[in-house]
């Protein structure tokens, strides 16, 4: 039986920008239903080639002087310090998604960088389902080794599929273009 409700959910879910998110955030028990629902998500082996950390305010802020003197050091050419500290200078709540592959020879590591993708989908619906704003950031501090190593203490085989930031925001975006999804389909008959 079709789920129209989840459908219609899917065809009109719209992130809102964590640059605008504020307060109140989910406490620890919604925020473990939201862990629920995003570790419930494709996982060839059953590997779980993925964890959480999830990252309050003053953890965000801890970050946000991390990645501003990251910048600064990288300097404008590279990166735009602003640009870059802004989403844990002003955070209020978000999870880092880490993907950490487990050795399989039966799945690779790709099927498992696919699963921690899945997961970040997952957390950014679940959380836009349940009423909250949420958006999927990464970015330039997310791919840094001193940002993985000494900002959240990942292992060498670790690193961010994603920082979904959940808070509160509007209740409605005016829609962006979407793709041209006949321009990207191709069909195989034979």
């Amino acid at each position: 039986m079709p789920m129209t409700d989840a459908l219609t959910f899917l065809k009109t879910r719209r992130s809102r920008p964590a640059k605008i998110m504020t307060g109140p955030v989910p406490g620890k028990e919604a925020l473990e239903a939201l862990l629920v629902v995003a570790a419930r998500t494709p996982d060839h082996g059953k590997l779980e080639p993925w964890r959480f950390i999830v990252l309050e305010q003053a953890a965000l802020r801890r970050l946000g002087v991390l990645t501003r003197s990251m910048a600064e050091a990288a300097g404008p050419e590279v990166v735009d310090a602003d640009k870059i500290s802004h989403q844990f200078e002003t955070g209020t709540l978000a999870v880092v998604v880490v993907e950490s592959p487990k050795h399989c020879v039966k799945f690779p590591e790709i099927e498992q960088t696919y699963s921690a993708g899945a997961v970040c989908l997952s957390l950014l619906n679940g959380a836009l389902a349940s009423g909250w704003a949420a958006n999927w950031l990464s970015g330039w501090a997310s791919h840094n080794p001193e940002f993985c190593t000494q900002g959240l203490h990942l292992k060498p085989h670790e690193r961010v599929a994603g920082i979904i930031h959940i808070g509160t925001g509007p209740a409605q975006m005016p829609d962006r273009p979407r793709p041209d999804v006949a321009a990207l389909t191709q069909w195989i008959c034979e």
